[in-house]
């Protein structure tokens, strides 16, 4: 038995509607189609799709999972996926944002991130098929040449193929500068492609016709490190720059992991012998191509965690809705019934309240980073252009990272509310606490995020990104800085956000003289920064509600909802916060042979 889901499209508009305002954004930004009747209408046929086609399907693909035939190379996906994805591409939803150039439909890049969401939250191991497609035709476009981009991008867009990152290695794991595979040069100009990746999302399956393999590759006269790597366009079916599709080119599967979740998803380890590539790019400049697939990459996997989230929510909700046990603490809610639902409890209401918080904040903070790009890619004004692309830079770590580790958090929050029942197969609630593990591994794990968000994105760069922040910040607080409804929340946020600018300093000075500081305080300042950043979008969430048209419920239920965030989410900082002053000491003073045998 799957968990249900129903797309959340009434938070979904609020959002998009009431909170950010996309609509004259999206007109002042060159996107005249992009009216209402138009956005509404993506939502609720993507919410059809999701609900109707992917969410059935997701138990499917636990149980029987994709497999592979070692004598063929072939991967065979659970029953229902190849249909789906055929019915994915007739309704052009690989192409929805891209480039008409390319076939594309050329929306908004921000209506991409609620599509994503509920593609995750129906069925996260089928969404990864298409998932990585999206990072291969950002690379393309950016990097790529103009007949690789008229030859690949065209397939790519339209769905008929599918792309992926072919990065890591068996003995490099995140240290890309010890990859050993090699790039030989051909007469013809292409490359022969040899060596050995791991953890290929998507690396090998049977919904489309030829797979587009992005692979990080060191050339013969490569410097040493990380300098030398070069990027390369593999397809599994070799193609000539006129874009005729030819013979078998020399690279398989050679195995796919068997794994805690996501088994529908083919994790594989991707064979290349002397495979024909092309150069994407410059020679040694692979990493700038790679880093555009993996930011593009690392927004998508926060979503998943998203998805995740709302739809073990869901599910809890309507439990702890039925399930009866006992009577309230202060008397009998239902005296008609033999005992109360596990609603009335606080410690249920605990767990319901912080995935709500965490998700509806959550949502709002992926949204914003899409809203971001869009203006990064199209706004008129070169700095305002430069502004939006060094802030979505900034909130992509802790996006990706405070997500899905929120997601691991809601998912077993939400197996929690059913108890013994949430533990077992029945209910569907253990396979999406399963599911959410994987979140916060690939595409950078929480660690890599933390050092990211800390180093490049803080130290590296005098902590620009987060001048802009605390400027948003600072703007809305002045904006409603007379509304006296506001004050409970206008007063705690500039006090954290005071706070973060300080702890942000301190730890700057001290890395000035001892490096390990970086390291040792990032994870905990990148949750600081999380936990400040949502009590920003709860505190807008309920100035855009009290001014929209929705009815008093709708009001109430944000308001009331901002104030279990502020009171009982938000004061995790205080731990973080003590972490971070602690120094680096704490963790760098013991011998290594002092952790034991």
């Amino acid at each position: 038995m799957s968990a249900s889901y129903k797309a959340p499209l009434s938070d979904l508009r609020f959002a998009l509607y009431d909170v950010l305002g996309v609509e004259p954004l999206f007109q002042r930004l060159g996107y005249p189609d992009a009216t209402r009747d138009i956005l509404d209408a993506v939502l609720d046929e993507a919410a059809r799709f999701s609900e109707t086609v992917l969410a059935p399907l997701n138990s499917v693909g636990d149980e029987i999972g994709s497999t592979l035939d070692k004598a063929t190379g072939e991967v065979t996906t659970p029953p229902g996926f190849k249909t789906a994805y055929a019915q994915f591409v007739e309704g052009g939803w690989t192409g929805l944002t891209a480039s008409p150039d390319f076939g594309g439909q050329g929306l908004p890049h921000t209506m991409g991130v609620p599509l994503n969401e509920m593609v995750n939250a129906s069925n996260l191991a089928w969404g990864n098929f298409p998932l990585l497609s999206h990072g291969a035709v950002e690379a393309l476009k950016h990097h790529g040449e103009a007949w690789q981009q008229e030859v690949f991008l065209k397939p790519l867009v339209e769905g008929r193929w599918t792309g992926t990152m072919c990065l890591t290695e068996p003995h490099c794991g995140t240290d890309l500068g010890l990859l050993k595979t090699k790039a030989e040069p051909n007469a013809d100009g292409s490359y022969a492609i040899t060596g050995t990746k791991i953890f290929i999302t998507a690396g090998e399956h049977d919904l489309t016709d030829n797979i587009v393999h992005l692979v990080l590759a060191k050339l013969p006269d490569a410097p040493p490190g990380a300098k030398g790597i070069s990027l390369f366009v593999t397809p599994k079916f070799k193609v000539a720059r006129d874009g005729t599709v030819g013979e078998r080119n020399a690279l398989a599967c050679g195995s796919i992991e068997h794994k805690m979740g996501i088994k529908a998803s083919v994790t594989c380890v991707m064979n290349f012998d002397g495979a024909q590539g092309y150069l994407v790019g410059q020679p040694h400049k692979g990493l700038q191509a790679m880093f555009t697939m993996m930011n593009t990459a690392r927004l998508g996997v926060g979503l998943q965690g998203i998805g995740l989230s709302e739809r073990a929510y869901q599910n809890a909700l309507r439990y702890a809705r039925e399930r009866l046990q006992t009577r309230s603490l202060s008397g009998p809610k239902f005296p008609d019934k033999p005992a109360d639902p596990i609603i009335v409890h606080p410690d249920v209401r605990r767990m319901l309240l912080t995935m709500k918080s965490l998700i509806e904040g959550s949502r709002l903070l992926a949204l914003h980073a899409g809203s971001l790009i869009d203006v990064a890619n199209h706004a008129e004004d070169p700095a305002e252009r430069e502004r939006a692309d060094t802030l979505v830079s900034f909130l992509t770590p802790i996006s990706k990272a405070c997500q899905t580790e929120w997601g691991i958090e809601n998912t077993y929050h939400a197996l929690q509310c059913f108890g013994g029942h949430g533990y077992i197969h029945e209910h569907g609630m253990e396979q999406l606490a399963r599911d959410a593990r994987i979140t916060t591994l690939y595409e950078g794990t929480t660690g890599i995020q933390a050092l990211d968000l800390m180093g490049r994105k803080t130290a590296s760069t005098q902590a620009a990104g987060l001048k802009l922040f605390l400027a948003e910040v600072h703007a809305f607080a002045q904006q409603h800085q007379d509304d006296a409804t506001l004050r409970e929340f206008i007063d705690p946020l500039q006090q954290k956000a005071a706070e973060w600018a300080a702890l942000t300093k301190k730890v700057l000075e001290r890395a000035a003289t001892n490096p390990e500081e970086i390291g040792a305080a990032s994870t905990d300042y990148l949750f600081y920064s999380g936990y400040v950043v949502l009590a920003y979008w709860w505190a807008r969430s309920v100035a855009a509600a009290q001014a929209s048209a929705h009815g008093d419920a709708f009001k109430q239920a944000k308001r009331e909802t901002a104030r279990f965030y502020f009171a009982r989410i938000l004061p995790r900082t205080l731990a973080h916060a003590a972490a971070i002053e602690s120094g680096a000491d704490t963790l760098m003073a013991m011998d290594d042979a002092h952790f034991g045998d």
